[in-house]
């Protein structure tokens, strides 16, 4: 059975930086695609940033340039450095592994972490 665990949420101050990990397993084949998705109150869940197999990466608009994301193919694990925090980040972030398996894809979500900046 397959689990996604997030880990490395907190409270930080206003310019501050955090890093995300997150680790997927039970699985025996890699996972094509892995991101990070947030959600703060009232509002929809939005995506943070991807990365596939590839290392090819994408990232929402209000986080380009302040946050990082990479991944670590062996250990199905992918990370979300994040920089210049502001209190608009403030929210659950959840991670999200997808794969296919005899040709359907499958999505699996994090249980989130909160992330908490103060000004």
């Amino acid at each position: 059975q397959v689990q996604v665990v997030e880990s490395g949420g907190g409270l930080v101050q206003a310019g501050g930086s955090l890093r995300l990990s997150c680790a997927a397993s039970g699985s025996t084949s890699s996972f094509n695609l892995m991101g990070w998705y947030r959600q703060a109150p009232g509002k929809r869940r939005e995506l943070v940033a991807s990365i596939g197999s590839s290392d090819n990466t994408n990232y929402g608009d209000s986080v380009k340039g302040r946050f990082t994301i990479s991944r670590d193919n062996a250990k199905n694990t992918v990370y979300l450095q994040m920089n210049s925090l502001t209190p608009d980040d403030t929210a659950v972030y959840y991670c999200r592994a997808d794969k296919v398996r005899l040709g359907l894809p499958y999505t699996y979500w994090g249980q989130g972490t909160q992330v908490t900046v103060s000004s």
